[in-house]
């Protein structure tokens, strides 16, 4: 009993995506290349939004934030991993497996939320025109953000307690790329089908309201597009889905992970890649290839830069 109250395990030994030499070589270059086009990607839209006056609205606001989050959730995990696929020993020790718990939950709780804001601002937008500028106001816009934030710092520290509280006295060799409760916890000195009704209470359940919210929120935005002229429709048409896609591809992996918190490894791996590595990278594909507006301001921002270089040419020569 002593020994299963407290736990001896100071380090995990992250098993990664496979054993096969060949293949961590491929995991690398492609993974290396997503991360890479996804900071790329991402700090254009930011550097794009704020450069261009035209981009100074609430939609825009709310993508720079969200385009930061991506940021931050591609980087808690991703990197290490990357770096893992040169190593002969892939550890974590305890303590940063207990941080990439707190930072993983922290965005993927934060991004929840500002998707639901998003979700909001498109449906103002379309079903309330006229009352949208009284409704999304700047003020409104900052606080949604500070709420994400709220909801995320708190929603992570939940499951950082929780995982403090587990006694860990054997078994270190976590089935994954990062740490995450739903593999962490199978790893407890415990009975593990209590903790699985936590899991599904706390972060299943929860984002599967919120998803339902949100796809209830985007039929109702698309049946009010039917009546709108054959331009807005399709530019608005366009938004939704943009939006949906990420939303799709951001709650599925989640949902599935937390509600079957004991279904098998190699599907929650390959599930958390999706969230971990490819959602991030949505969103600078998403808006740039199917948003007119920040396309332009691309190019803008291209022509201004190129113009720039031109001119401190000519001065030095």
């Amino acid at each position: 009993m002593d020994a299963a109250n407290k736990s001896t395990v100071s380090e995990f030994i992250l098993l990664g995506l496979s054993d096969s030499w060949e293949l961590q070589m491929f995991f690398f270059t492609v993974f290396s290349l997503f991360y890479v086009a996804t900071m790329v990607g991402n700090s254009l839209i930011v550097i794009t939004v704020l450069c261009d006056a035209h981009l100074h609205g609430p939609m825009y606001f709310l993508l720079t934030n969200l385009s930061i989050i991506d940021m931050s959730l591609a980087s808690f995990a991703t990197p290490k991993m990357i770096t893992d696929y040169l190593m002969d020993h892939k550890t974590i020790s305890f303590d940063g497996c207990i941080t990439q718990i707190f930072f993983l939950h922290l965005f993927t709780g934060t991004e929840i939320v500002l998707l639901m804001a998003m979700s909001f601002d498109r449906y103002i937008a379309i079903c309330k025109p006229l009352r949208y500028a009284s409704i999304i106001s700047p003020r409104v816009c900052v606080a949604f953000v500070v709420a994400s934030w709220i909801v995320g710092i708190m929603h992570s520290m939940s499951q950082v307690i929780f995982a403090l509280t587990l006694p860990f006295c054997g078994p270190n060799k976590v089935d994954s790329f990062f740490c995450d409760l739903p593999v962490v916890f199978q790893l407890a000195c415990v009975d593990t089908s209590v903790l699985g009704l936590f899991m599904i209470s706390t972060s299943g359940i929860i984002a599967l309201f919120c998803f339902i919210l949100l796809f209830n929120s985007y039929i109702i935005v698309l049946a009010t597009i039917k009546h709108h002229s054959s331009r807005g429709s399709s530019k608005a048409l366009a938004t939704c889905t943009a939006h949906f896609i990420v939303v799709f591809m951001f709650f599925g992996p989640c949902i599935f992970i937390y509600m079957w918190p004991q279904s098998s490894f190699l599907v929650d791996k390959i599930l958390s890649v999706f969230y971990t590595i490819f959602t991030p990278i949505l969103n600078p594909v998403i808006y740039t290839l199917r948003n007119q507006e920040v396309k332009t301001a691309i190019r803008k921002l291209k022509d201004r830069f190129l113009n720039s270089s031109k001119t401190t040419h000519s001065y030095y020569f």
